[in-house]
């Protein structure tokens, strides 16, 4: 008792220490609950990819190959450790043949791309910029009406995801987020994702899947990160001192847009089977006895272009990717004009939005509905685009939208939910 009364005194008389002492030994205790409740859930993801792994293939059939794209750089140079420790075993333990492929600068996926072999599946594992890479890489290449078909894998590793946000549930818990991402590769369950071609006048074309930003507020998040002392007031300071700049920091440019488009049924994965040689034969005489009439050839309706003339402090043009409507009967994109009429307070408060969701269309704005567009530049226009959160050098362009050309893996959950929500 007299012992206890003793340790009692000493850490009263020395309560800084104690404190010190006793938030250490809480830090220490959650760090390694959190890394025994990691290594479960990696356990439990790898148990899960074995039985694919184990499932019997006839001798004859090859098995399936995986090419990986990582970009080792992404989330600050974490993201080869975190591909090796949650991703690479489940991808190794399902019985693909995976060959992965590490990225050493800027652009060298495109470069690899246009010599890829053939391949089952295309698995992407960064960010954005990863994503952005390898589907412009892809759809350059001469061949791309058949590489388009190849199945794509998205491994959620960067600083920004846009995409992960459509093809999988939320999770808080990284480990969680990367090993339910690389499952739902393996479970096979894909939705076509619509892509837009943007390309100026000399350079070649660039795609996207998530979108293109042109104005303030874009050009203002970028240089968030030179405020890192702030913290989480970053983005608030980046904002605010752009406002010390001309105001108020209009764009202005000429757009012309086409309508939607009426969405063509989607075709058939299974081909028909061939017809008998007999019935093939019978087909070959019929047409060379009986010649059908030749078509006299229909003059093309002409495009009805709409003009206008933009004024706005940020434009955007964005997919249907991130509220993907698996039933709608029309393919657009969406083009936001905001006003130019926004106060300095406004501008601040909603760049921290625009942070969280970059295409948002804050009210007031004007909202085109379009299959395809012309964006007009003036001659000195400030400014750089961003594409998928990647920084390229503003100039006239002309979008055009590319409906459902690529199918991404995604969470059968999120599947279901899609459907769910386009009958209610």
């Amino acid at each position: 008792m007299a012992g206890a009364r003793r340790v009692l005194a000493t850490l009263r008389s020395h309560w800084k220490k104690t404190a010190l002492g006793a938030g250490l030994l809480g830090w220490g205790a959650s760090w390694l609950h959190g890394r025994h409740r990691d290594n479960l859930l990696r356990r439990a993801a790898c148990q899960e990819a074995e039985v694919f792994g184990n499932q019997l293939i006839p001798s004859s059939m090859p098995l399936k190959k995986a090419t990986v794209f990582l970009n080792p750089a992404a989330c600050k140079g974490k993201a080869r450790n975190l591909f090796e420790k949650n991703a690479a075993p489940i991808l190794h333990l399902s019985g693909l043949d995976v060959t992965v492929v590490k990225t050493d600068y800027e652009g060298q996926a495109k470069k690899l791309l246009e010599l890829m072999e053939n391949t089952d599946l295309i698995i992407i594992a960064g960010g954005d910029g990863t994503v952005q890479e390898v589907i412009t890489g892809l759809l350059r290449r001469a061949d791309e009406a058949a590489f388009s078909k190849i199945p794509i894998g998205f491994i959620p590793l960067g600083k920004t995801c846009t995409l992960s946000h459509t093809l999988y549930p939320e999770s808080m818990n990284q480990v969680q987020h990367i090993t339910n991402a690389t499952l739902a590769i393996l479970k096979g369950e894909t939705v076509p994702l619509d892509v837009l071609q943007i390309k100026g006048e000399k350079e070649q074309p660039v795609f996207a899947v998530t979108g293109l930003r042109w104005g303030s507020y874009r050009d203002a998040g970028v240089k968030a990160s030179k405020y890192w002392y702030l913290g989480p007031l970053k983005t608030k300071a980046a904002h605010f001192f752009s406002t010390f700049k001309e105001w108020p920091q209009k764009r202005q440019a000429d757009l012309m847009y086409l309508g939607p488009t009426e969405r063509p049924p989607e075709e058939p994965e299974e081909k028909p089977s061939r017809p008998p040689l007999y019935v093939r034969l019978y087909r070959r005489l019929r047409l060379y006895w009986s010649p059908p009439p030749k078509e006299i050839p229909q003059e093309a309706a002409p495009e009805d272009w709409e003009e206008l003339k933009l004024s706005t402090i940020e434009l955007s043009i964005a997919t249907q990717n991130r509220q993907l409507d698996l039933t709608r009967t029309e393919d657009f994109m969406d083009i936001c004009i905001e006003a130019d009429t926004v106060s300095k307070g406004q501008f601040v408060s909603r760049g921290s939005q625009k942070i969280r969701d970059p295409h948002t269309c804050p009210e007031g704005s004007q909202c085109i509905q379009a299959s395809r567009c012309i964006l007009q530049l003036p001659e000195g226009a400030e400014g750089s685009f961003g594409i998928d959160n990647e920084e390229y050098e503003a100039m006239p362009v002309e979008v055009k939208l590319l409906p459902r050309k690529l199918r991404f893996f995604c969470d059968p959950r999120m599947r279901e939910q899609m459907l769910r929500a386009a009958v209610q």
